[in-house]
């Protein structure tokens, strides 16, 4: 067995790049202070507890044309998750907006992938948060992956996830310790379908491993499941919010949250999953059985038009990063 020192380290570790470094384009690390654009730096202590025991929270964004998106919401989500498992960061909201910037900045990519994750931090290979006396900061920037809908025009086909879906009060913490989402993602790729979906004990839908998913009623309804059980999707908000501009022309007749079980989306004219990095998509597959007409439908169309401006065009939304 090999035995490394610091001047040994560093050479060890250029000998053994791997292909998908391509793919990651800066990183920050509080415990550093700094940035590195190196894949074979991006390296974070064994003893984070991140590492050991998922004990941290995160979230992504991207940066669209040289704009970051709705990253304030996404901002938000982090610190009331933060919040939730009783991490605080000592530089506060804006020094987290800061550092963003930066490494975005430092990454030199119009087009990409942010992920900010707020870490226990290092201190012990215990479970006792108090072992770690300081949170850790950090920020990747990564590629950033097609919207769903260029790849696959006809939609998606989706199944019902076997995985237990999470407790409310955890569902609600976007955290770093992703499990049954592995476990959900793991079966769509094995069953070689687009997405899955789970459900609640009570047999109402909940999400899917990263996104959310909604239905249009035949009366023409936009349902999402109810907040309490599933995590507040960022895009799934905004979503929302644009849709309700669609009230007064007819093309939709409500939009809401509502319990929603199988039999309603079996039933639905349209089925949709959202997603920071998917964009909008349409559902033309649910446990092998069309959905609507078996096609991205209406509202799908108006709405992914809708939603794909609002990315790249609405000021209010976007920071120029370059």
């Amino acid at each position: 067995m090999k035995h490394y020192d610091l001047n040994t380290f560093a050479a060890a570790l250029d000998a053994r790049r791997q292909p998908w470094y391509d793919h990651y384009y800066a990183m920050y690390s509080s415990l550093l202070d700094g940035v590195v654009t190196d894949p074979a730096l991006m390296l974070l202590p064994l003893d984070d507890h991140l590492v050991h025991r998922g004990d941290g929270v995160f979230d992504t964004g991207k940066c669209v044309d040289g704009g970051l998106y709705n990253f304030e919401a996404h901002l938000d989500r982090l610190m009331r998750s933060a919040a939730a498992i009783g991490i605080a960061w000592p530089g506060g909201r804006d020094e987290i907006l800061r550092l963003t910037h930066e490494t975005i900045r430092a990454a030199g990519r119009r087009d990409c992938s942010v992920r900010v994750i707020l870490a226990r931090g290092p201190g012990s290979f215990g479970v006792s948060p108090y072992d770690a006396p300081r949170p850790a900061l950090y920020i990747v920037v990564y590629a950033l992956g097609a919207p769903f809908m260029e790849k696959h025009p006809g939609g998606a086909v989706v199944r019902r996830s076997k995985i237990p879906c999470k407790p409310s009060e955890l569902a609600a913490i976007k955290n770093c310790n992703y499990l049954p989402n592995v476990l959900m993602k793991r079966e769509s790729v094995d069953w070689g379908v687009d997405f899955v979906v789970g459900f609640d004990p009570a047999g109402h839908l909940t999400e899917g491993p990263t996104e959310n998913a909604g239905i249009v009623t035949r009366s023409g309804e936009l349902l999402f499941p109810r907040l309490e059980n599933i995590l507040a999707g960022t895009t799934m908000l905004r979503l929302i919010e644009l849709a309700r501009g669609r009230i007064a022309d007819g093309t939709l007749r409500a939009v809401g949250h509502r319990d929603l079980t199988e039999t309603d989306v079996r039933e639905a004219a349209e089925m949709l999953i959202v997603g920071t990095t998917l964009n909008l998509v349409a559902v033309r597959e649910y446990e092998g059985r069309p959905i609507g007409t078996g096609r991205p439908g209406p509202v799908y169309q108006c709405l992914g038009r809708m939603l794909e401006d609002d990315i790249r065009i609405n000021a209010a939304l976007r920071v120029e990063l370059f």
